[in-house]
């Protein structure tokens, strides 16, 4: 009967540490599928303008929503989709690390253009291009983590000429794709 308690407390503490190690990991499982879930979001709004041929409104909501919307012609418009992004993830910024290689600007989680939060009416058009609510293009980048875990730094970026979507992963000597 000892025996079998010595048994079973060494497994319990055999797994505890496992549990313990195997956090950073999770934390970076995580991140990547954050990460993964905006792009994904982003390349469907783009896919849906052009073969919809029809504009897709993409706004970021609270600090962790992405809402898709098509504009529907001649009026009005219809939500597509709300996606929450893992939910320890939100869309953040870490100090002292730098902006992605694509240089669209940091300092803000959701900055497009020189603008936090990005500029009203940000849109797919049916011709792949990410534009403003007026047609001017619009280049920026979505960053997000887990806080207090800098590490877990992601950002996905937009380029407005051709609407491509890029992930970037920190890393201790700058982004990786």
């Amino acid at each position: 009967m000892i025996e079998i308690i010595i048994v079973i407390a060494v497994l319990l503490i055999v797994s505890a540490i496992t549990i313990i190690k195997m956090q950073p990991m999770i934390q970076q499982i995580r991140a990547n599928a954050a990460m993964d879930q905006v792009m994904g979001q982003l390349r469907i709004a783009r896919e849906a303008a052009i073969s919809e041929r029809r504009n897709i409104v993409v706004q970021f909501q609270n600090n962790n929503q992405i809402q898709l919307t098509r504009v529907n012609v001649p009026v009005g418009q219809s939500v597509l989709s709300t996606l929450a992004v893992e939910p320890s993830v939100v869309f953040m910024t870490f100090n002292g690390i730098p902006d992605t290689p694509d240089g669209f600007g940091n300092a803000a989680p959701v900055y497009f253009e020189g603008i936090s939060g990005g500029p009203v009416g940000m849109q797919f058009q049916s011709d792949g291009t990410f534009v403003d609510g007026v047609g001017n293009l619009v280049n920026g980048t979505v960053f997000l983590g887990i806080a207090g875990v800098p590490s877990s730094a992601r950002a996905v970026t937009i380029l407005g000429a051709t609407g491509r979507v890029r992930s970037y992963k920190s890393t201790p000597d700058g982004w990786i794709q």
